[in-house]
């Protein structure tokens, strides 16, 4: 292919000897190309991967590999979409791909058709209903209902959340539940059933976090029929409350689309005919070193000698009684005391795999922010939703507890060492990843209102929900400035390949999930909020800004293909090459 796209006609000016010599050179580019050691170097080179990560299992050759890289990125800006007038929060995908929705400051959620020109098709304010805002959208499992959280403002100015329920028939809205804290967002357990929050304050730096589970359908359900239920009810510590809930799906972890670990990969290469990927080092500098990220800290019933924590709890309170407790504590001294025995029952003895041994299992895992130390979710916690909790049938308050069970326990705590700001699913629900920004090493906290400070670079997680373990290192690339009391979630996403992020340096960034490099950096003109791939061609993304654009990223690849659709004035140009050389 000759430069400007002129293809074969730049040989009108060759003569005979410049057409041996473009011969040659093809043949030699021809050797070349099958030249696999060196195309291996120069991969390793350019992209600085550690020559202890292999070839991507799929790929043929280190060229397909190196074509990958550069050709399938979606890096290249198509279109600008700017209906929102102001800051643009978050973006979501229908199953499909067809649709996808946007929320915004200017308190609209926005439907959006996703063809070749992607158009709006819908846009419902939701300033009628008292919202301040809508920050969040989720299309339900076939994509006939579109959950949407937002920033809800009540009596004496009070923000508190609300979700609201869309049907994608005729836009109409459903159903409306009230979300505390508003950063729950909220989410779907199944087709016609979602999850809210609420949050009862039992101390000064004490809560109960209680999440519902919601009919879709509320407004015209029988009353005979329960449209709410109570799923769980987790002791807060420390000031610290359950945000950012979202529902993992087990089903698939045993046949994922991508294997992390390379010894996994290995072995199921063995077995399996699928695709599998090792996650890389960045460069082998960074290899070298020592690693510096902890591994994550699994939260365990502390071994006080046998003695069971609801005993010394119950010990504890009758030594108030009997006034065997000196010097006398004060109400915050005797919170603190209180909260770190319940500690003790909030999370179960880990166990070496929470699946059921049945392949086919419907167990779902809820997944949460928290924290037991300060306000700032620094843990992740996860609670396993048996199938008989998927419905709104039985009792409103649940199942039936014992008199020591007054909070649910959790079945896995991961604790990040950081601000948690960001949470995402791989598309197989096999691994979560999470943004953070992580607190100095060692540091110690006294005072759960005055967190650690926040490092400015962002931590991009990776764990393996099936082990509970962190696969390899830490991605990094991306930026955020804000401090602690004023930290805001940046959303990521993740497709096969791919995991892109969002951040406060006016950048989306792109990573390759199998290599663990920065591909590419889009840019904005304000912080970028929000991205998210399509689920069906993952060379398509699209990112959110304060700017209040949302833009289009299409791969080189895609954007060749669409132009090739296009009419050429090929014939045009070459019809004025003969011309002039007439």
């Amino acid at each position: 292919q000759a430069p400007g796209g002129l293809g074969g006609s730049i040989f009108l000016y060759l003569d005979h000897a410049d057409v041996l010599a473009v011969g040659l050179v093809c043949r030699q580019w021809r050797a070349v190309a099958r030249d696999e050691f060196l195309w291996k170097e120069l991969f390793y080179r350019y992209y600085r991967v550690s020559r202890d990560v292999p070839r991507h299992p799929a790929a043929v050759s280190w060229y397909d590999e190196f074509q990958r890289l550069y050709d399938t990125i979606p890096c290249i800006e198509v279109q600008a979409l700017r209906e929102h007038n102001d800051q643009v929060l978050h973006l979501s995908f229908s199953h499909s791909g067809c649709l996808f929705a946007s929320c915004s400051k200017d308190c609209t959620v926005k439907i959006w058709s996703n063809e070749l020109d992607i158009s709006l098709q819908h846009s419902s304010n939701m300033r009628p209903y008292n919202w301040s805002y809508t920050q969040f959208s989720q299309f339900n499992s076939d994509d006939s209902l579109l959950l949407v959280s937002g920033v809800f403002v009540g009596p004496h100015n009070s923000s508190s959340g609300e979700i609201a329920v869309i049907s994608m028939e005729n836009f109409t809205l459903l159903s409306r539940v009230r979300n505390k804290p508003y950063d729950v967002f909220g989410c779907w357990l199944n087709e016609t059933n979602l999850i809210s929050g609420n949050l009862h304050r039992i101390g000064r730096i004490t809560s109960c976090s209680v999440l519902w589970l919601n009919n879709a359908f509320q407004g015209i359900e029988s009353e005979n029929v329960n449209v709410v239920k109570r799923l769980f009810k987790i002791q807060n510590l420390n000031a610290s409350t359950i945000r950012t809930v979202m529902v993992a799906d087990c089903s698939r972890y045993d046949s994922p689309d991508l294997l992390l670990d390379y010894e996994e990969q290995l072995a199921a290469s063995s077995t399996s005919t699928c695709p599998v990927f090792d996650l890389g080092s960045d460069s082998e500098e960074e290899e070298s070193k020592p690693k510096q990220t902890p591994e994550p800290a699994v939260q365990e019933l502390p071994d006080d000698g046998g003695v069971p924590a609801e005993d010394e709890l119950q010990q504890f309170f009758d030594d108030i009684m009997g006034g065997c407790v000196r010097p006398a504590m004060t109400e915050a001294e005797l919170e603190n005391k209180v909260a770190e025995l319940f500690i003790r029952n909030r999370t179960k003895p880990p166990e070496v795999n929470l699946l059921s041994t049945d392949s086919n299992s419907k167990t779902k895992y809820l997944i949460f922010t928290t924290g037991c130390l300060t306000y700032s979710p620094h843990q992740i916690g996860i609670k396993r939703i048996l199938p008989h909790q998927m419905t709104t049938a039985g009792p409103v308050l649940g199942e039936e507890r014992r008199s020591d069970e007054f909070f649910d326990s959790l079945d896995h705590v991961i604790d990040i060492h950081g601000h948690i700001i960001g949470m995402g699913l791989s598309p197989d629900h096999r691994y979560l990843y999470v943004n953070s920004r992580a607190w100095p090493r060692d540091c110690v906290i006294s005072d759960p209102m005055q967190p650690p400070p926040i490092a400015e670079e962002i931590d991009l997680h990776v764990f393996d929900l099936k082990t509970m373990k962190e696969v390899k290192r830490a991605l990094r690339a991306h930026r955020a400035y804000t401090p602690n009391e004023e930290c805001f979630f940046i959303f990521l996403d993740v497709s096969r390949d791919f995991v892109a992020s969002g951040a406060e340096d006016r950048h989306g960034y792109i990573w390759d999930r199998h290599y663990n490099i920065c591909l590419a950096k889009l840019q904005h003109d304000n912080v970028v909020n929000s991205v998210a791939f399509s689920p069906v061609e993952q060379e398509l993304l699209l990112t959110a800004s304060d700017d209040t654009t949302i833009k289009v990223w299409r791969s080189p690849r895609t954007v060749r293909i669409q132009q090739a659709r296009k009419p050429r004035p090929r014939k045009l140009l070459f019809s004025w090459l003969m011309n002039q050389k007439s």
